[in-house]
């Protein structure tokens, strides 16, 4: 089989190779094309998959190009992991909210609108061109804002288009760890949006352990949830947010720990990548041994301001290993040789939450087989989730709305709704704010 990785020069294609190298099952992916608008990353993350391949028999071929229509042509699945703008973008991103004193995160808020506003276009565009030049692949989408991103390419190629996140998969590897069962076997009740979702039982052998885990104090502050939200809100919820909840339920803490930070993450990994593709660029270079400190790094530090702000600590080693790769192969085997599983995944809604409509893309438990991912039936989100989940889709509508129209004034809208902007008056001057420092956002009038 033929992948193809669009953002095929991005730091963590390794992780997506690295996968690919322990499948060694019949209908494996067998040819692996990497497509860039940078030739100078090609190279680098090239290297770095070299050294991978290099002990291994019988390998997954890799090629690389910066020519899109090439990249896409034959391929059976995709994987889209691009980033418009660049390290750079997410860096102004964070710089221009965090100015007006709200949250300049890629995914959640202000930071996440201007993501997704110069994002949208370029995903719309390549979904097209799928449809017309792959028309039978499978499109697997990574690129932030995961379920805004999902839910845009879905026009075009409706339900073969999926989206992956590593997050709940970590959170119900963690709860599963700390309660002592098999992750593998558990089933885990888990209902939102992309980076806005909650587990709400976690059942194994048919019983719910979650009841367990929230009466136990102990147990409940042990893991990084329980010391992050800490377990007195943890109980009052009844359930486990998503880590990216914090954002919400601790938004004042979370932007004064962005505020006071000597960097923000985006002007760090800007920083710390840049030196590792300089690097890359020395013949001598160890590629893989650069490639494997550098990530460590960028795992250690992630959500730093807000595990400070909360006392949580330093990450645990287990959450040090990433995971979407392991979803993005485990999906693509499923579909390719119908070895049905379960997935927590981004796809259309098909009456599975009644507050939202059918075509609005949610994160929820798939079960996967040759045909593609389907919802499972689950139970209805309590109000204040549902208001808050209502909330945030109605925003990513208006997002699609201006990228469709190039309308300023529903771009404004679109920040003005979200719960983190608090005034429509911040809301015009982070419209104008980005499109002074993004030229993705050219087309808004």
């Amino acid at each position: 089989m033929k992948l193809t990785i669009l953002g095929g020069g991005g730091f963590r294609v390794p992780l997506v190779y690295g996968a690919l190298l322990t499948d060694r099952a019949e209908g494996r992916v067998t040819e692996v094309v990497l497509h860039d608008l940078d030739d100078s990353r090609l190279y680098a993350v090239a290297r770095v998959l070299a050294e991978q391949a290099s002990t291994v028999e019988d390998a997954p071929t890799v090629t690389a190009t910066t020519d899109l229509d090439e990249a896409l042509r034959g391929a059976d699945f995709i994987f889209s992991a691009i980033r418009v703008g660049g390290l750079e973008g997410r860096a102004n991103d964070e710089r221009v909210a965090l100015a007006e004193g709200v949250l300049g995160q890629e995914t959640v808020g202000a930071g996440g609108i201007a993501y997704g506003l110069r994002t949208v276009p370029v995903a719309e565009d390549i979904a097209r061109r799928v449809a017309r030049l792959a028309p039978d692949a499978w499109v697997i989408n990574f690129t932030n804002p995961a379920g805004l991103v999902t839910e845009a390419m879905s026009r075009h190629l409706g339900d073969r288009v999926i989206g992956i996140c590593d997050s709940p998969v970590g959170l119900g590897r963690r709860i599963a760890q700390v309660l002592g069962a098999n992750p593998k076997e558990a089933w885990i009740d888990y209902v939102g949006l992309n980076h806005l979702g909650w587990v709400r039982g976690l059942r194994v052998a048919g019983r719910d352990e979650l009841p367990r885990l929230l009466a136990d104090p102990g147990l409940l502050g042990s893991f990084e949830e329980g010391k992050l939200f800490g377990v007195d809100w943890l109980q009052s919820l009844g359930a486990i947010p998503n880590e990216y909840l914090h954002y919400y339920y601790f938004n004042r803490e979370a932007v004064r720990a962005y505020q006071q930070a000597e960097k923000t993450r985006g002007a760090f990994l800007a920083g710390q990548q840049a030196a590792f593709y300089e690097e890359m660029r020395r013949p001598d270079a160890a590629a893989l041994t650069a490639w494997d400190r550098t990530r460590a790094e960028r795992e250690a530090t992630y959500m730093s301001e807000n595990r400070e702000s909360a006392g949580a600590g330093e990450r645990d080693a287990d959450d040090l290993s990433g995971g979407y790769e392991k979803v993005a192969l485990a999906l693509m085997r499923a579909i390719a040789r119908d070895e049905r599983t379960t997935l927590i995944l981004n796809v259309r809604n098909q009456g599975t939450l009644s507050v939202l409509d059918n075509d609005a893309v949610i994160e929820v438990p798939c079960l996967v087989d040759a045909n593609g991912a389907h919802p499972v039936a689950v139970a209805p989100l309590p109000d204040h989730a549902s208001g808050l989940v209502c909330s945030v889709k109605a925003v990513e509508r208006e997002v699609l709305a201006a990228a469709e129209s190039g309308s300023r004034a529903t771009a404004v809208k679109a920040f003005a709704l979200h719960p983190l902007v608090d005034s429509v008056n911040v809301a015009r001057r982070l419209v104008e704010g980005y499109t002074e420092v993004h030229p993705g956002l050219a087309y808004l009038k």
